[in-house]
């Protein structure tokens, strides 16, 4: 089994997996200085083969698909806000290392079992919400307006009655709102489209808020968490944008890890699943929870105008249809 991204935070996981399961696994990684260093990470696992390129190199690709039944794409850059600048970044990564990876595999494509690939909440833009009066509504951003007004909840574009978010459906319809989000998007329907004209199964599975060891904790992705710490640590109260309702839907690593084989186990094809935990946490509530850890629990927080243009106030996920395939898998393994 090939996974693309085997080094970093959820691909890593992944290949710990399924090695103990006893598969011979191989890892395409090019190591990103920005999140590795120059330097393999120490928790590679070392019954893992283990090629250093990059996914863009159509050589390396061929290589590291011989003698491969099973693909698992991971690869790709991430950061909401640093792709808005770095365009030409994440596009070559995201968008033509994916379209390298599908030619590669098209060449050999009775060989090919199964094709999973790794997409991304991001690409819903605003979740799902119900409105007491116009029922279920698939809202867009917020206006700037309405955020220098400091109205931080999600209004009925036909009535204006503040909304109440509902779990998020596969089924929404999509609005990227990132050149990250419009790229994953591009590698689940890249992937799903070639799967589906030329009979490779393939499923795409569309992470929520990933957290666990490994989380590169410094980077660009999850820089907030490190300054409420260093402000923590220094006696101040931790500043949350915004009134801290906004929520996540925060799923483990190793859960993300188990969807991943059992989305390459199941005889699912062209399907397209969240995954989940299916429950919100707050930004107020994750930074209560960061102060009372480091023993400061005492600091109130600090509340500060919304910065970013138009962030999802909130995010829940509908679970249903991966509970679904889950169960059915458990119940055959009885």
């Amino acid at each position: 089994m090939l996974v693309t991204g085997g080094a970093g935070f959820i691909g890593s996981h992944l290949v710990d997996a399924l090695v103990a399961e006893g598969h011979r696994v191989r890892i395409l990684d090019a190591l990103v200085p920005q999140v590795h260093g120059d330097v393999v990470p120490p928790h590679l696992n070392p019954s893992a083969e283990f090629l250093r390129a990059d996914v863009c190199s159509r050589d390396a690709v061929d290589n590291a698909l011989e003698g491969i039944d099973a693909v698992f794409h991971e690869a790709a850059e991430v950061g909401v806000g640093q792709s808005m600048y770095e365009i030409e970044r994440y596009v070559r990564a995201n968008d033509l290392g994916t379209a390298v990876l599908l030619e590669a595999i098209l060449a050999r494509r009775s060989q090919i079992k199964k094709l999973v690939v790794a997409s991304s909440m991001s690409i819903y833009g605003e979740g799902a919400c119900h409105c007491g009066e116009c029922g279920t509504v698939y809202p867009q951003l917020r206006p700037s307006e309405q955020l220098i007004d400091r109205r931080w909840e999600l209004e009925c574009p036909t009535c204006g009655k503040v909304m109440s978010p509902v779990r998020t459906p596969e089924e929404k319809p999509l609005f990227p709102t990132s050149v990250y989000a419009v790229t994953k998007q591009d590698q689940e329907q890249f992937c799903l489209a070639i799967g589906r004209s030329y009979k490779i199964p393939t499923v795409a599975l569309r992470y929520f808020n990933v957290y666990g060891n490994r989380m590169d904790i410094h980077g660009r992705y999850t820089e907030v968490l490190i300054r409420w710490m260093e402000r923590l640590e220094s006696g101040q109260s931790p500043i949350v944008f915004g009134d801290g309702q906004q929520t996540m839907d925060f799923v483990h690593v190793r859960d993300v890890a188990r969807a991943n084989i059992l989305g390459a186990k199941a005889d699912v094809s062209d399907e397209v699943f969240n995954v989940a935990n299916g429950s919100e946490t707050s930004l107020a509530q994750l930074a209560q929870s960061l102060a009372l850890v480091m023993g400061r629990s005492g600091l109130a927080l600090e509340f500060a105008p919304e910065r970013s243009v138009n962030p999802v106030p909130r995010r829940l996920a509908s679970t249903a249809k991966y509970l679904a395939i889950r169960r059915s898998a458990d119940s055959g393994c009885e």
